[in-house]
């Protein structure tokens, strides 16, 4: 693959660093991507093509650059790079292999699972809160700049350069399957913000859990050619949802689109009513579109109440908080709610449900009322269920924080549970979750 810059091209960013340009990594409809040396170790430099090498743009990456976004769920622009003939660029993280590209996904080229993608979910979600918090609208959002880690759920947004101050007009609307559809008819005084991003959130969101875009149902095939204008009609002038309660003109076709028609039965009720509400009231009502909190807040009641059916193993999303739920999603079997633990944070009190499983655990987040970021990683692992290692089918909470626990058995007995000790779940326990390095404590009941 070649290129337009050659291997041992030497440049320099802004800071003075030296680049040498190793390799091409790929290309893009605004440039291409290298891998490069620097003093910093091995990076990733866009180099954008002479016709998007405009100096408006150049503005906008010497802008995020000196913004100096310090977020590991993205491959934000750290130095910009100019080279001859008012060509430049800008250096990134490069991408690490086990993050893979949505596309895969979609055409069924990976294997994951319930909760890996609801974590993924979840942290784009919070991803995109964090930008908007500072004030930057992403503008861009959609299948194409977002990677995940199909294992862990991990995620990685890419194509940063496209993100803009809240209200600057200048640079790229979106992609038009994921453009607001405000944007799309152009609508007097509709400019590409926040609000448009959140849009583009529940589409992308959806296209995760549903494995089909929302609005395409039954009047997307009855197109026969799939031009500007009819993109504009289906996603801007006469956007309808497939599942609009009181509209089933677009619903999906049976056979057809069998698939979302699938995903869609199996979600749990709150996250459907989201979803409904995004693409109903908020097509027409930008105000009225589901924000990023109430998707946070829904994402991990549903990423904790996913269940293991008991017959063949596969994951199921369950409704939060409900005492039954419905069959397997894959081999039909009644769904059996496991035990769970409910646990309390301090005030402003909020009630978080766990339902145990033999990989359940509990994260430092889960102890906050209004935690900024959810993490399901090793690093942040307040508790997790452990089996008896001589009586299979007993299992206890294992203390992996740094903190000792204090216990109330049903009887009323007291004890404490030091790190690495283990209490016996039974029914009535609750244990106060000491501070530790996470700064809160919460109360767990075993239910």
């Amino acid at each position: 693959m070649t290129g337009m810059l050659d291997n041992d091209t030497l440049l320099a960013s802004d800071s003075g660093e030296e680049v040498r340009v190793t390799g091409m990594l790929g290309a893009g409809g605004q440039g291409e991507v290298y891998r490069v040396q620097t003093p910093g170790g091995d990076k990733a430099l866009k180099w954008y093509y002479p016709a998007c090498a405009t100096p408006e743009q150049r503005a906008i990456v010497q802008q995020l650059v000196a913004r100096d976004f310090n977020d590991d769920r993205f491959l934000w622009p750290t130095a910009y790079v100019e080279g001859a003939n008012s060509a430049f660029g800008y250096l990134m993280d490069v991408r690490p292999d086990r993050f893979k590209g949505l596309p895969a996904l979609f055409k069924r080229q990976l294997r994951t699972t319930p909760r890996a993608l609801l974590t993924a979910c979840l942290y784009t979600v919070e991803a995109y809160q964090a930008l908007h918090s500072r004030g930057i609208a992403y503008r861009d959002i959609s299948w194409g700049n977002i990677f995940f880690d199909p294992d862990t759920g991990d995620v990685r947004v890419c194509d940063n350069d496209n993100a803009v101050v809240e209200g600057d007009s200048s640079g790229i609307s979106g992609t038009m399957e994921f453009m607001a559809p405000e944007l799309v008819r152009g609508d007097s005084g509709a400019t590409p913000g926040t609000q448009s991003d959140l849009h583009s959130l529940s589409v992308l969101l959806f296209m995760l859990l549903m494995n089909h875009h929302p609005l395409k149902g039954r009047k997307e095939l009855a197109i026969h050619c799939l031009d500007e204008a009819a993109e504009q009609r289906l996603y801007g002038k006469e956007p309808l949802f497939v599942f609009d309660p009181d509209d089933v003109t677009n619903a999906p076709d049976p056979v057809e689109q069998s698939t979302v028609l699938a995903t869609w039965a199996v979600a749990p009720a709150s996250l459907q009513g989201l979803f409904t509400k995004n693409f109903t009231t908020g097509l027409r009502d930008p105000a009225a579109r589901v924000r990023e909190s109430e998707w946070r807040d829904a994402l991990r009641a549903a990423l904790d109440s996913v269940v293991d059916c008991a017959h063949c193993g596969r994951q199921n999303m369950t409704e939060p908080a409900q005492s039954t739920a419905g069959a397997c999603w894959s081999c039909g079997s009644a769904l059996i709610l496991p035990p769970r633990l409910v646990l309390t944070t301090p005030p402003p009190r909020a009630e978080r449900h766990i339902l145990l499983h033999r990989t359940s655990r509990v994260h430092a987040h889960h102890l906050v009322p209004e935690p900024t970021r959810h993490d399901y990683s090793d690093t942040t692992l307040v508790a997790e269920l452990t089996e008896h290692p001589k009586k299979p089918g007993r299992f206890g909470l294992a203390n992996r924080s740094d903190t000792v626990w204090t216990g109330t058995r049903s009887d009323g007995t007291a004890q404490e549970i030091a790190p690495g000790q283990t209490v016996p779940l039974r029914s009535g326990l609750e244990l106060v979750l000491g501070e530790g390095t996470s700064g809160a404590r919460g109360v767990v009941r075993a239910k």
